[in-house]
Parts: structure tokens; C-alpha cells; sequence
């Protein structure tokens, strides 16, 4: 098995260098005066350190087993920790080969997450709440912030639509570990399979929602013309359409160059909705960048949703058996109350693992 060190040396040189580099940088407080330029090379710096423990643990190794090898000529006892140590170098090896892999650019970045009912009716409905619940528990487990950007409710409970953002505490709270590398694989049509509140006669119903991920778009990462936008406002309103305000504070946002069309509704001030509307607009401005840049490249991101109906799905969860299944990687869990309470861990490292092992195998 070659080593990581020998097969990139160039770009662990170059990384070990720049994390070097941002060391002495953020030393320096001159740098803190500018709290954004500070809060980017903090990520920077936390986002390398993983792979410089690594890199440092494995050349300690190494000289630790070229002694072990020596004294082992002169005392046989020492050969049983040389080869604790060469199974100790194979591990720390595999390790830093998967942090060398390219980095998802967006992997630190925050997330914003919208749900929308499809096929079933006001179950689908009442299954995007159960959906918004589950990952709102789930950001309160990892310590994020969440805020709702824009919701419409349905009649009978649940949503027909709702958009949230998820955001790390803190400066450089979301790194190494950040919000988009763990949620980013959640996009998709998720197929709920269960009895209804509705269903007088105790049948199984199927019905499904969309999952859309995107990566939140920083002003600097997106440029949005003024003139490229029609915004109109309106009365916001709720399930059966009853007046919950008075003035028109609801905005609608149209880039007329794409077509691509955000509403937000959720805040009583018209200004406030706006902001919350171009915080979504800018973030499927990026993705689209980022998507149309990828199929130019031929290398285009697995499609999250394209239309919500039952035969695209990406996970289901089946009530009558309490079983969860994500049918990309062939997880299956019977822990389905669990999952909804926000205990979505196993299923996003078994997603995770897939994709670095998709990686390692193109690289190999």
C-alpha cells in the first residue's frame, strides 16, 4: 500500500505550509481587527488541523518503528511493538489518505433547507412537519441555530412549504465538521408509508416530500443586479387563507434572468421578509452556478429533487415497521421514532462513508 506522502507530496507539503502560514497569521493581532477576515482563516486553520495531527502522528510513528526495529535486533520483545506501531502507520495512512481527498468547497459552509409537500395530499402535509421537527432536533443535538425563513401552513396540519436556515455558534463553530457536510446528502423525495389521521379504514397510505439542501450564499460568493428583480408584496396569509396581517408584508422576489421565484411570509415586517427572501435567492443563484459549472466539467451534482412523487425517493420511512431505508447506500434501521426525534447520525455516516469511499476508489 502506497502512503499519501508519496503518492501527494506536493499537496501535503503545500497544505502542512499553509497551515504553517495561517498560524503565524492569525498570531498576529492586527488580523483580529478584521473580525470576517479573522473568522475565514480561523476556518481555514480548523479545517487543516485534522490533516496536520494526522501528518505529525504518522512521521512520529514512523521514527518511533525505526526505533522499534532496531533494538528488536538486540531484544526479540521489542518486536511485538513494532508491529503494534507498522498496524498503527496502515491506520494513520488510510486516515490521512481520505483528508488529501478534494474538500467539498461548500463543506463548512451554512445550510439552507427547504421541505415541500408533494403527492398525498394533506398527509404529505403533515409528514413535512414531522420532516422539519426531525431536523430542527437534529441541529439542537449539534449545537446549531436554526431559524424559519418562510413557512405556509396546510389546513389540516403540517406544511405545504417551508424554508429554514441551520448555522453554526460562533466563528468557525461548523468546522471541521460543518453544516453542509452533513447535510448535504438529505436532498431528495423522502416516501413516508403509513395510516393517516384521515384513513377511517386502517390502510397504508404512501405519500412523499422533497428535501432541497443548499449551501447559504454569502453577498460576496453571489451578486444579485437590483434590476434583475421584480419583487411584489402581499398579505400574508394562513391555512384556509384567514388574514394574518394586516399590512402587506409578504414579499415575492422573481430573478427575472433565471425565473427563479422565493416568497417569505413568516416575518411581520416587509423588510425583514425581503432580506429573508434574497438570503434564499442567493442560495439557489449559487447552487445553480455551482451545478451548471459541474456539467460543463461533466462531473454534475446527483439531481436532489426534480419532481416530488413517490418513485424518486431517496429514503423511506415506513411506519407499520418502524424501519427508516436509504436506498442509495442500502441502510435500514428499525429505530424510525428515534430518527424523527433527530437521532439521524447513522444515517448520515453511512452516506458519508459511501461517498468517501466513491472517492478513494476514482482516486485509486
Amino acid at each position: 500500500m502506497s502512503s499519501p506522502t508519496d503518492t501527494a507530496p506536493d499537496r501535503l507539503g503545500g497544505l502542512l505550509e499553509e497551515h504553517a502560514a495561517l498560524e503565524t497569521e492569525l498570531a498576529d493581532p492586527a488580523v483580529h481587527t478584521d473580525q470576517a477576515r479573522a473568522r475565514r482563516l480561523g476556518r481555514r486553520y480548523a479545517q487543516l488541523a485534522p490533516l496536520v495531527e494526522t501528518a505529525r502522528a504518522l512521521d512520529a510513528a514512523r521514527d518511533d518503528l525505526a526505533a522499534a526495529r532496531e533494538l528488536a535486533a538486540e531484544d526479540p520483545s521489542f518486536a511485538e511493538e513494532a508491529r503494534g506501531l507498522e498496524a498503527r502507520i496502515e491506520e494513520l495512512t488510510d486516515r490521512l489518505r481520505e483528508l488529501l481527498l478534494p474538500k467539498d468547497p461548500d463543506d463548512d459552509k451554512d445550510v439552507i433547507l427547504e421541505i415541500k409537500a408533494g403527492e398525498g395530499g394533506a398527509e404529505s402535509a403533515l409528514f413535512a412537519g414531522d420532516l422539519l421537527r426531525m431536523y430542527l432536533r437534529y441541529a439542537e443535538r449539534r449545537g446549531w441555530a436554526t431559524e424559519v425563513l418562510d413557512a405556509v401552513p396546510a389546513e389540516l396540519g403540517g406544511y405545504k412549504d417551508v424554508s429554514i436556515a441551520v448555522k453554526s455558534r460562533g466563528a468557525g463553530g461548523g468546522v471541521p465538521d460543518g453544516i453542509w457536510s452533513r447535510l448535504k446528502f438529505e436532498g431528495g423525495v423522502h416516501r413516508v408509508q403509513r395510516v393517516p389521521v384521515t384513513e377511517s379504514q386502517g390502510r397504508i397510505h404512501t405519500s412523499a416530500v422533497g428535501v432541497l439542501v443548499l449551501p447559504e450564499a454569502e453577498e460576496v460568493d453571489v451578486t444579485v443586479d437590483p434590476n434583475d428583480l421584480r419583487i411584489d408584496v402581499f398579505r400574508s396569509s394562513g391555512p384556509g387563507g384567514q388574514s394574518v396581517n394586516t399590512t402587506d408584508s409578504a414579499v415575492r422576489i422573481t430573478h427575472l434572468p433565471t425565473g427563479i421565484v422565493v416568497s417569505s411570509q413568516n416575518e411581520k415586517s416587509q423588510l425583514q421578509n425581503r432580506e429573508s427572501a434574497l438570503r434564499v435567492l442567493r442560495s439557489r443563484l449559487l447552487a445553480a452556478a455551482r451545478e451548471e459549472a459541474a456539467a460543463t466539467a461533466s462531473d454534475q451534482r446527483r439531481s436532489q429533487v426534480r419532481t416530488v412523487d413517490r418513485s424518486e425517493r431517496v429514503r423511506t420511512y415506513n411506519f407499520p415497521e418502524s424501519r427508516i431505508s436509504d436506498h442509495r447506500v442500502g441502510f435500514k434501521a428499525h429505530n424510525l421514532d428515534a430518527v424523527l426525534d433527530g437521532e439521524l447520525d447513522p444515517v448520515i455516516d453511512a452516506l458519508t462513508r459511501a461517498h468517501t469511499a466513491e472517492l478513494l476508489a476514482a482516486g485509486s
